[in-house]
């Protein structure tokens, strides 16, 4: 049986159980905030669970190190989607000790690309065409530096209400402890 089988075979008994209605909720969050973080498997609950939320209390937008990496991009809509359209009203950008994009190799990681068959000439074409990629695949040194950058980047952003705080946390995935890194309340801005 393949990964793919076993999905859907948990969800046919899943859907046949009725298991969904203990995860019924609305589109728009309880607590109306919604949060960015990592992407790292020990924080799939633990970045809900050590901060008191329930299903349906917070939208959560994750990737490789909770860090946007272009304001324009799908990660910054997201987040903006989550205040204008959503009812969101709070910002939680939530970086973690221990992440695998602190210190990333690139260079381990585009060995490892051409091992499973991406051709040099695709990784030159891209440099040619302008890509960083180095920067498109780097990672941070500081955590607590990229929630601050992460932080500046959507508070200066000209589609960005500056009175809708944004909190930044660092969180430990092996035990949920939080560390704050900016209380939002602190910098907002009345309109």
């Amino acid at each position: 049986m393949t990964l793919l089988d076993d999905i859907l075979g948990f969800n046919e008994n899943f859907v046949a159980d009725k298991v969904y209605e203990s995860y019924e909720t609305s589109k728009v969050p309880t607590m109306k905030a919604v949060m960015l973080t990592c992407m790292d498997t020990r924080l799939l609950d633990l970045s809900t669970k050590a901060l008191g939320f329930k299903n349906g209390d917070v939208k959560v937008v994750k990737n490789a190190g909770a860090t946007i990496t272009h304001p324009y991009g799908s990660t910054m809509k997201s987040l903006l989607v989550g205040i204008y359209a959503l009812g969101a009203e709070e910002i939680i950008i939530m970086g973690h000790k221990d992440c695998g994009m602190g210190g990333i190799n690139v260079d381990q990681v585009l060995g490892t690309m051409k091992e499973r068959g991406i051709k040099d000439e695709t990784i030159s074409v891209l440099e040619h065409s302008g890509i960083d990629l180095n920067h498109f695949l780097g990672g941070f040194s500081d955590v607590r530096e990229n929630v601050r950058a992460n932080i500046d980047m959507v508070f200066n952003h000209p589609l960005f209400d500056q009175s809708v705080p944004i909190h930044g946390l660092v969180i430990d995935p092996h035990t949920g402890e939080v560390e704050l890194i900016q209380n939002g309340y602190d910098k907002v801005v009345s309109n």
